[in-house]
């Protein structure tokens, strides 16, 4: 070969070796980043193409697909009663995104989840359109309608969680005031973006975007005294609920002149716990906090689940009960106050640990994940999370709880031929206790059988109520009420 052409057959070696190079490059090394680059709208595109799969409740999909009228993304995404269920499906927008169950499970309903790699052959293969999968809730209609209703009703702001105790279950989560995710789904820069401005906290202050169930915390107030009679029993301080506790009136916090008040003119010295928490005693309960220690008090309210994130499998905030505190704070905090701080799910799993005999399931929303032709892909185990209180105890205190309800502050959430347990708080709130305080409501409910269905926790909060009028006897137990009702009657 001359000198000529060997150069050139060289030079188109290199070339060759070159696009080689590159064409490997592109396919593997840079394959995801191009993938996802919001400059690529082919994947998008590809994205909308199908229906997504649905979000199921009782049976029945939450959710569903339709047709664009226009663009080039081809199906949108649509909700039944959006507003009832957007704490539990979140959002899935050809603009915005998605969240909460739409995104975690998004690999799921769109179709793309590795774990449908069989049907989707066999769909390709076939002909058949690609279709998403489908995610199966816990949630019950009725108990969610009740939540959801009876917050409406109330106009202020607030949320419900209800759990199953004996699995973890959660049964309804409900969060006011909502939004109605169907109003956004699209990709129109007029009527979704629109929507969209409307609800961002900037535009509307009640921040109806936010998941008051799992993602805000609210001192617990004295709903928190069950921890501390939980703590109490567990630790030997009182082995009885029936028995005097060492309590004077007034009884002044450690390190300070200041005693601890108790709401008006009620029996808590040297008190039962069975009274005071009928009563809701703070200097009893304080004195409890403050006796046991920073360190014991911690240690029963992890237990329980605070200060520590739940998977359900949308991340609820983890609640909080401060470490480092002394006497007086520990008082402070051990009735709900100072920086005692707790998600309505956590509180909610409160009284479903007592309900369930000491034993604390780990709470979730997705029962199973299912692919287009409703084969099981996942499903979901219940799982003890821990053991807060022994049996014995745990039965201590649903007896004190169901004191309560007989002839304590929780009267409103009676149920004929029910047996039911709970606990009120009014927590204050603001500076100074200058704004109005939250309405608490945990509680539970025991079938003549002894099986324990469903525990709920309700929390109000009404800026616009005569402060006199709030109370969780008042304002959370009747809504508690109509959602313990809900499950009862779907269980018959």
């Amino acid at each position: 070969m001359n000198k000529p052409l060997r150069r050139i057959a060289i030079f188109c070696g290199l070339l060759m070796l070159a696009l080689l190079l590159r064409d490997n490059w592109l396919q593997y090394v840079k394959a995801d980043s191009l993938r996802t680059a919001p400059e690529n709208r082919r994947v998008l595109i590809e994205r909308y193409a199908s229906p997504r799969g649905d979000i199921i409740v009782d049976g029945n999909p939450i959710t569903g697909s339709v047709e664009a009228k226009n663009g080039d993304f081809k199906y949108k995404r649509t909700y039944k009663d959006g507003s009832m269920w957007a704490p539990v499906t979140g959002y899935s927008s050809q603009a915005f995104g998605s969240t909460q169950l739409e995104n975690i499970d998004d690999g799921i309903l769109s179709g793309t989840d590795d774990r449908l790699f069989f049907r989707n052959t066999l769909d390709m293969i076939t002909g058949k359109q690609k279709q998403g999968g489908n995610v199966v809730t816990t949630l019950n209609t009725a108990a969610q309608k009740a939540a959801f209703d009876g917050l409406k009703s109330q106009g202020g702001k607030g949320a419900v969680v209800a759990l199953e105790p004996s699995t973890g279950k959660i049964l309804a989560l409900a969060s006011y005031p909502s939004y109605d995710p169907s109003s956004f789904a699209g990709n129109s820069l007029g009527s979704d973006t629109q929507n969209w401005n409307k609800l961002q906290k900037k535009n509307d202050p009640a921040e109806p975007m936010l998941n008051r169930a799992l993602r805000e915390t609210y001192p617990p107030g004295s709903t928190f005294k069950v921890v501390t009679a939980a703590a109490a029993l567990e630790n030997g301080l009182y082995t009885s609920a029936d028995t005097p506790t060492n309590s004077p009136l007034p009884w002044i916090m450690p390190g300070t002149t200041t005693p601890l008040k108790n709401e008006g003119n009620i029996p808590c010295k040297n008190a039962t716990l069975r009274a005071a928490l009928q009563y809701s005693c703070n200097s009893v309960f304080g004195k409890i906090g403050a006796d046991l220690g920073n360190a014991k008090m911690l240690a029963e309210a992890k237990k329980f689940g605070f200060d520590s994130p739940q998977d359900t499998p949308v991340r609820a905030y983890p609640s909080v009960f401060s470490d480092n505190m002394n006497s007086s704070q520990t008082a402070l905090s051990s009735i709900g106050q100072f920086n005692t701080a707790a998600t309505p799910l956590q509180m909610a799993m409160v009284a479903s640990a007592v309900a369930n005999d000491g034993k604390l399931m780990k709470p979730y929303m997705v029962d199973k994940l299912q692919s287009s032709n409703l084969d099981t892909v996942s499903q979901t185990q219940p799982e003890e999370l821990s053991r807060p209180l022994s049996s014995q105890n745990a039965q201590v205190l649903q007896s004190m709880m169901q004191t309560v309800v007989e002839k304590g502050t929780g009267t409103n959430a009676k149920i004929g031929g029910i047996t039911v347990g709970g606990k009120t708080g009014t927590a204050q709130h603001g500076v100074a206790n200058s704004a109005n305080p939250y309405a608490w409501f945990i509680s539970f409910a025991k079938m003549p059988d002894g099986s324990s269905p469903v525990a709920v926790a309700v929390v109000i909060e009404d800026g616009s109520a005569n402060r006199d009028d709030i109370s969780g006897g008042g304002l959370a137990a009747p809504i508690a009420k109509s959602v313990m009702q809900a499950v009862i009657n779907s269980k018959k």
